[in-house]
């Protein structure tokens, strides 16, 4: 659960052109469904472009403790099928979800930059390990200002200062 930023994407219809895109998560209880899932990004370029919202209702398949196959709802009757293929076992700073059809990917992280070297790691497993070729897939435009980071209430732990570019006034 928490904040992911979308560090790259094989897009749906709304991602196409998406900038400092940002899923938070919430384990919801006594609910009609397990996970709550706020979706803000600017709709093209970071902080000029109008933010956008797709708010998302998900759905633990097994065991909640422990699954990485979802369904994952942007609006009704839709649930598509989200199945975290890669997670970092260690501390969780990034994950891979996928989708069966191999159409979509996102790989995520809990700040908004990743290593070049990861993203290389990840996308090889993509597609060694999981068959999905690397068409369509783009880097997500992730650039923060200290207004925009406080705009979306998001914290200095999640996007640190060191990682801000200066505000544009």
């Amino acid at each position: 659960m928490g904040t992911w930023f979308v560090i790259g994407v094989k897009p749906t219809m709304f991602e196409k052109t998406c900038s400092n895109a940002v899923e938070n998560y919430t384990l919801m209880e006594n609910k009609s469904f397990d996970i709550n899932i706020d979706f803000q990004y600017n709709q093209d370029e970071p902080i000029s472009s109008k933010l956008k919202s797709l708010p998302q209702k998900g759905w633990v398949q097994g065991n909640r403790s422990n699954s990485g196959d979802w369904k994952v709802s942007p609006f009704w009757p839709v649930k598509m099928p989200y199945k975290i293929i890669e997670l970092d076992d260690k501390d969780y700073s990034y994950c891979v979800i996928g989708y069966p059809s191999r159409e979509y990917c996102w790989i995520m992280a809990r700040k908004p930059v990743m290593d070049d070297s990861l993203y290389e790691s990840l996308t090889k497993k993509l597609v060694d390990k999981h068959q999905y070729t690397l068409d369509g897939l783009r880097k997500v435009p992730q650039k923060w200002t200290r207004a925009e980071r406080e705009k979306r209430g998001l914290t200095s732990v999640q996007i640190p200062d060191d990682l801000l570019t200066p505000d544009l006034n």
